[in-house]
């Protein structure tokens, strides 16, 4: 008879358990630590009991355990520095959506090569992500594939739904469930609308199939996640951060009853995809939040070690240091020149 079943399912193997990954790699308790302090001074950001601003910000996706690890150690000086009007939260993103292919991110190929070693990807990601909290620095993820935060969202105290996702009903259940606050990114189109209907969406209770802690596959209802957010990132008909943008996303909010809670995005279509224009963005962000505007609660940044992005090389000796693989990223004496001037601005 002929075959039916799996026809172009080349190969299919199990993955270690949830359960078995965090019992291979321990996570101290003042890791732990910082997480919980993460997780609640974003909400209260959001309930605008803390008058901080949130700052989202690290490397467009994260590629090199060392380089990850000397940032985060950059980065946590600047966060004990502005502490006092800026709540500084590294962005670690192991997986990358791509329009058509290209490389998907640690998590799905670790050893960039297009070897799949996923089980490493998840172990490399747990490990870099239990040293940086253990640092004190909270961190940001993009939660893509719905299966992985069961491995990693203990240790995460902020996750976005990219542009590419938003508009996903997958997406917007497994946000329900999701332990933390969840950024929804406006649609590549530009369709603020788009990202609301998942605000709605994930603000309820859904039943769906997932994995437990023992990667048993499981029928899951969650209870709705009542922090959810707007991230603006522009469109394909260009940038959504200036004041009009902003004041039309806040009468969306209002007209169906949500928070007015703004994350503006400084990269992507709003620095029209180049990174030397993240400052406009600040500078806007600046003058907003000057002139009384009280519904922008935070920004995204894309920076590493070092400006700019590369490709990657065939022999990845030849990876230039702390270099965005994806997209361009400021270097870190710019982040600390921007963080500066919303600091001594605000």
């Amino acid at each position: 008879m002929e075959k039916i079943l799996n026809i172009n399912i080349e190969n299919c193997k199990p993955l270690l358990s949830p359960e078995t990954l965090k019992q291979e790699i321990s996570v101290s308790n003042e890791a732990y630590n910082t997480v919980i302090d993460g997780r609640k001074t974003i909400q209260d950001i959001m309930e605008k009991s803390d008058n901080r601003l949130m700052a989202i910000v690290g490397p467009c996706s994260v590629h090199d355990y060392d380089s990850a690890i000397d940032y985060a150690k950059q980065l946590y000086s600047l966060k004990e520095r502005f502490n006092d009007k800026i709540y500084i939260i590294m962005r670690v993103y192991f997986e990358k959506p791509r329009t058509t292919v290209g490389w998907k991110g640690m998590t799905l190929d670790p050893h960039m090569d297009g070897s799949s070693d996923i089980e490493e990807g998840l172990r490399r990601g747990r490990k870099l992500l239990a040293e940086i909290n253990s640092i004190g620095l909270p961190c940001a993820t993009e939660a893509l594939d719905p299966i992985v935060p069961q491995y990693t969202s203990d240790l995460i105290s902020w996750s976005a739904i990219g542009a590419r996702t938003t508009e996903s009903q997958t997406h917007r259940e497994m946000s329900s469930g999701l332990s933390m606050p969840v950024g929804f990114k406006n649609g590549t189109d530009g369709s603020i609308k788009t990202a609301i209907d998942a605000l709605i969406a994930s603000r309820h209770s859904h039943t769906f199939i997932g994995i437990d802690q023992d990667g048993q596959t499981s029928i899951l209802k969650t209870k709705g996640n009542k922090y959810g957010h707007i991230i603006l990132r522009g469109g394909r008909d260009g940038s959504n951060y200036d004041e009009k943008s902003i004041s039309e996303c806040e009468e969306l909010l209002d007209k169906f009853n949500l928070e007015k809670n703004i994350i503006v995005d400084c990269s992507h279509a709003n620095s029209d995809k180049d990174y030397r224009k993240q400052g406009n963005v600040i500078n806007s962000i600046i003058l907003q939040k000057q002139n009384g505007n009280n519904s922008i609660i935070g920004f995204m940044l894309e920076s590493n070690i070092n400006a700019g992005n590369q490709s990657i090389p065939t022999d990845l000796k030849e990876l230039k240091y702390g270099v965005s693989v994806t997209d361009q990223c400021i270097d870190i004496k710019e982040t600390e020149r921007l963080l500066e001037l919303v600091y001594n601005s605000i």
